[in-house]
């Protein structure tokens, strides 16, 4: 008998039991002490809904743009590295039930499957997120491969120019060459659903950059080239140049400060992501909810603001939507359902926040989620936090 899938709760502890414990953990956890990726979910929890009745709830919609293109919620599926290792070929499993469920996906530079494998199995157009490389040849080639493939839009990601340090990623030996230890091995072994899906794909690999970057033929050769090629010294001259060179929509992701956003929306970005990289970089940052409201004041009427980080129901997303987001972004949501259930999962925990989010919106008294504002919500006078600098 299926299990029976009320809350992406129900996906985790599924994704947890039938996938590796090196690939769960990679997905659920944060960096250094994890305070920051706990904040960002607990920050939603103060926030709270006002009840209205009495109100026609007809006709409801959640349908809103994300960068000029309709969707039917304003949820994108956030770009995840190595997807493709918590079920095989992950990557094009969710962008197949993104495209059917009508939200965007966004395809890793980390991916497991390539610009090209995804855009082979899926016909609507997806975003491509870039981290930027030393290797300048290397970024310029991902680019046109990003282009020739039909991308609609380039995702630049700010914060990640050094790794945050993730514990358990370190003591589970992951890195760009897994570590057979015999704990490793034994878990690998129990896992045989996983397995069996793993024996029957050929893509086990980061295939955007063997075979494409200089010198990278094997998994020996990736390992030192990635050690190497995250570029410290990108700045926002180097931003400027890449979107002159992709020449088409650009989001930027990673912005966590008003400044920031001051200078993203200067450059002329299409969107930014309030983000801190779902607590994975920077632990002891606010959380993306938290600085959220900052960020709109600041330039909420020159470019579209995003959120991520921290979203785990429709409700989180009726909130930052709320406060201000025109769009959020879910990364740890559908890979709890992707690792749980493959693209069946992922589905399900579209239709899972979809579903909270419609009936949340009726009875907070609203049928288009477009209109919906702050006056939706209960906020903590102290929300933002009496800090400074």
């Amino acid at each position: 008998m299926p299990p029976v899938i009320t809350e992406i709760e129900d996906l985790r502890r599924l994704h947890k039991r039938r996938t590796p414990k090196m690939f769960y953990d990679y997905c659920d956890s944060g960096s250094w002490t994890e305070q920051t990726y706990r904040e960002n979910s607990s920050d939603f929890d103060l926030l709270r809904l006002r009840q209205r009745v009495a109100v026609d709830m007809t006709d409801r919609t959640t349908a809103m743009p994300m960068i000029g293109s309709q969707t039917t919620m304003p949820v994108a599926l956030a770009p995840v590295g190595i997807c493709g290792m918590q079920r095989a070929d992950g990557e094009i499993k969710a962008a197949k039930a993104a495209e059917r469920f009508g939200v965007p996906f966004t395809l890793s530079t980390m991916s497991i499957c390539s610009i090209e494998d995804v855009a082979k199995f899926t016909t609507a157009p997806f975003w491509f997120q870039l981290y930027v490389m030393k290797d300048w040849a290397f970024v310029e080639n991902l680019i046109g491969r990003a282009k020739a493939a039909g991308c609609s839009a380039l995702v630049i990601t700010l914060d990640l120019q050094i790794l945050g340090q993730r514990h358990k990623d370190l003591k589970n030996g992951l890195s760009t060459r897994i570590k057979p230890t015999p704990r490793n091995i034994l878990d690998l072994m129990t896992k045989w659903e996983w397995g069996l899906e793993m024996i029957g794909t050929h893509r086990r690999t980061f295939r955007n950059i063997v075979g494409h970057a200089q010198g990278v033929t094997d998994v020996s050769s990736l390992m030192s080239w990635t050690a190497e090629q995250f570029d410290p010294a990108l700045d926002w001259e180097k931003v400027k140049r890449i979107m002159d060179m992709w020449g088409g929509p650009v989001i930027l992701k990673g912005i966590l400060d008003p400044e920031d956003a001051r200078r993203a929306a200067d450059l002329g970005a299409d969107a930014i992501v309030v983000s801190n990289h779902g607590g994975r970089q920077l632990d002891g940052a606010l959380s993306s909810i938290r600085m959220l409201p900052q960020i709109v004041r600041a330039v909420g009427d020159q470019v579209e603001i995003h959120l991520d980080s921290g979203i785990r129901s429709g409700q989180d997303v009726l909130k930052a939507i709320a406060m201000g987001a025109k769009a959020t972004w879910i990364g740890r949501a559908y890979i709890h359902g992707l690792g749980a259930m493959g693209q069946q999962g992922v589905t399900r925990a579209l239709e899972v926040i979809h579903k909270e989010l419609d009936v949340s919106m009726a009875l907070c008294g609203h049928r288009n989620l477009a209109e919906v504002g702050r006056d939706i919500l209960y906020i903590p006078r102290d929300f933002e936090g009496d800090f400074s600098n």
